[in-house]
């Protein structure tokens, strides 16, 4: 029986379809938010020839391959690093009051970062810096979203929210490459234009919609373990990030001191965090939450995965732009609006998969879905290691596509598998733990993925393009000019619209030297492409070998993950700290 107020006698609950609104509100704000984040790690990719003309930047200046990484790798970095303590916070202030907050921050650094007024090398830091502002703001998005979606979902139905939200984070990730390429072609400030309207709508939304229905623990901040954990998994990806960079002559920077003090430093540094967050009472980082399979098996997995994947938009984007598409015709120009909609096969099959996995694996549970999507993710980069170079398109198409149904499988389940098996108190932390294991994965495999391209191009390409430019007129010393560029520069510039051998000879004044045959021949479609085909699908190979290995690991302890049940005690208040409850924690966006 009803009262006439709308709620039950017994238990005191609201209404059904009231509580039912606000888990449709929470799921459409929360996968409009992590969209608009994801979406902003990859639309830049596509816009970087736009971003890099519009400011005056020439991409292949000794150095300037520096601020290109940093484009990249910078919004990733804030992420893997900030995303745990704004959960915890989170958990500390209201999950909805800092998730708003983001909302503001980086609608905030959007309009900053639309707004550049420099050219050059000081453009280009504008833009850096206020990427790491609009990181921060994105991270207070994705380290609460999840925990909001399970406050409001009952455990029967949170594989299906999770499962929209985490097709909205790949979708984000795949469509800003097309979206990229549409805005950068009207102006390069419109891939930053786009976000203040969903930002400001969002912001608006959240504050007067969203209520905040978890439980808030009231907690001192864990100074030390905040710091060291920052500074050491900032100096780690620091210095990966400096570590694909030329330095001294060589290819890679892997032998430089600072890189091998960076990486050395922040182990040391984690390896100290690990011993505070023994001894604080309140800690930033649960590591008790460890002893809870479901959670460890499905953050280990997630780790594994971003680790195979997270560089695999980064490869096969400078396959398309670099290799594919020039041999099939296409102007360099044109090539990095065609890489993003040729790509649009992974984002469907993720966008169909994920969903729908999450909605079965609310009945039939998460174990065997999260195994058998990375399964087939492992099996699909078997069949991506045996295409040629050269390859027909359909093939490519439904590789990719059943990778994203792969991946998909898994997330959903995964992600309501970790989410569900912590006490409701941690929800914050845990979510910001597990996007820390997959940012720090994603940031990692670009790392690994450039590594391997990089090298593998490094043992041949020198010696080739020195070689091919001298067979052609090009003067011997133009052609050991040419040849000694670096490896990673000649791959970042097809990754950027530019024929390198064209703009390198033209820069050098050669091509008036040459005959019209000779320059037909050097500036078309064909000979760069052919050139580093041959070293290029040597490092594929062995980039989707190691991504192949990683997905089987992953589906294996997957199987592992056991009970996802929060534990019985979880639900006891929690000594030495004030529980405040979901009344108390309303939706302001800024902590008082």
């Amino acid at each position: 029986m009803r009262n006439r107020l709308g709620r039950s006698s017994a238990a005191g609950r609201p209404r059904p379809p009231e509580a039912d609104r606000h888990r449709w509100v929470a799921l459409t704000n929360t996968t409009m938010a992590v969209f608009m984040s994801s979406l902003d790690g990859s639309v830049i990719l596509i816009a970087l020839p736009a971003i890099f003309n519009g400011i005056h930047l020439d991409p292949l200046a000794p150095g300037n391959i520096a601020y290109l990484l940093w484009m990249i790798m910078g919004y990733r970095l804030v992420q893997a690093v900030f995303v745990v303590s704004l959960g915890r916070l989170g958990d500390t202030l209201g999950r909805v009051r800092i998730y708003n907050l983001g909302f503001a921050v980086f609608t905030v650094a959007s309009i900053l970062l639309s707004l550049d007024p420099f050219t050059g090398s000081r453009a280009a830091m504008w833009l850096i810096g206020w990427r790491f502002l609009q990181a921060l703001g994105g991270s207070m998005l994705t380290a609460n979203s999840a925990a909001i979606l399970t406050d409001a979902f009952p455990k029967d139905r949170r594989g299906f929210a999770i499962g929209v939200n985490q097709a909205a984070i790949f979708a984000g990730q795949f469509l800003g490459l097309a979206l990229g390429g549409l805005l950068a072609v009207w102006d390069w400030r419109a891939v930053f234009w786009v976000n203040v309207p969903v930002g400001i709508a969002g912001t608006l939304w959240a504050y007067f919609r969203l209520r905040d229905n978890g439980v808030r623990t009231q907690a001192r901040i864990d100074w030390w373990g905040n710091a060291s954990f920052a500074v050491g998994l900032g100096a780690i990806l620091v210095a990966v990030t400096y570590g694909i960079q030329p330095y001294n002559g060589q290819a890679m920077g892997w032998s430089n001191p600072a890189v091998i003090a960076g990486l050395a430093g922040g182990a040391a540094l984690l390896a100290v965090f690990a011993a505070v967050e023994r001894k604080v009472a309140e800690p930033l980082f649960r590591l008790s939450l460890f002893k809870i399979r479901a959670f460890t098996a499905g953050n280990l997995t997630g780790f594994s995965a971003r680790l195979a994947q997270g560089g695999l938009q980064f490869v096969l984007i400078i396959w398309l732009q670099g290799v594919w598409l020039p041999l099939h015709g296409y102007d360099y120009s044109q090539t990095p609006f065609w890489a993003g909609i040729f790509m649009l096969p992974l984002t469907a099959g993720f966008f169909l998969a994920a969903p729908l996995s999450g909605t079965l694996s609310d009945r039939f549970g998460a174990r065997w879905f999260a195994s058998g999507g990375m399964l087939l993710f492992s099996l699909s980069f078997v069949g991506l290691l045996l295409l040629p170079v050269s390859f027909p398109y359909w093939e490519f198409a439904l590789l990719i596509a059943l990778n994203g149904a792969g991946i998909g499988m898994y997330s959903s389940p995964n992600s309501s598998s970790i989410m569900s098996s912590v006490p409701a108190r941690y929800r914050g932390v845990a979510s910001g733990m597990r996007s820390t294991f997959q940012n720090s994965g994603t940031s990692l495999s670009i790392a690994v993925f450039a590594s391997l391209m990089i090298g593998g191009l490094a043992s041949a390409l020198p010696r080739t393009l020195t070689s091919g430019l001298a067979q052609h007129g090009v003067t011997q010393q133009v052609a050991a000019r040419v040849g000694s560029l670096p490896p990673g520069s000649s791959m970042f510039a097809a990754m950027l619209g530019i024929n390198p051998v064209h703009y390198l000879l033209s820069r050098y004044g050669t091509l008036s030297t040459l005959t019209p045959a000779n320059t037909s021949l050097l500036t078309g479609r064909e000979f760069f492409p052919d050139l580093i085909s041959g070293p290029f699908h040597d490092g594929l190979i062995l980039v989707f070998a190691v991504s192949a290995v990683l997905g089987l690991i992953a589906a294996i302890v997957s199987l592992t993950r056991g009970d996802t049940r929060a534990p019985a005690e979880a639900e006891l208040p929690v000594t030495g700290a004030a529980v405040t409850s979901a009344a108390e924690a309303r939706s302001c966006p800024f902590p008082s």
